[in-house]
């Protein structure tokens, strides 16, 4: 089926990812944006940077930067819930940083929906 566009009101939208790795993303996953800053009407960035296991998961999650504290919880969530794809068994690469930044905007955002 084809993806058909969809209008949302205030999104977060992934800005950019930076890593020395080759590593492809199996699940990512956007934070949902928070309803107090939808209410007060904040927008803001935050930076992610985080380890990517050798099974693809990310640990040592933690915000490098910030422009408002109220969107680093639902960007910490979103970055520990994505995925990657897992290193071969004989493979002799260490865990590896990638960092994120999502971009918290009330400008409505068309998505795309897999369907």
């Amino acid at each position: 089926m084809a993806a058909a566009g969809i209008l949302v009101p205030a999104a977060a939208t992934e800005v950019l990812e930076t890593a020395t790795t080759d590593r492809k993303p199996v699940y990512t996953v956007v934070p949902d944006y928070p309803e107090e800053a939808r209410r007060d009407r904040i927008e803001g960035e935050v930076q992610v940077c985080f380890e990517i296991t050798r099974e693809g998961r990310t640990r040592r999650v933690a915000v490098r930067k910030s422009t408002h504290r109220v969107f680093e919880k639902p960007a910490r969530r979103a970055v520990k819930q994505s995925t990657y794809a897992p290193l071969p068994k004989d493979a002799e690469v260490p865990a590896v940083k990638a960092c994120r930044t999502f971009r918290f905007s009330l400008e409505p955002v068309v998505t795309e929906e897999v369907s």
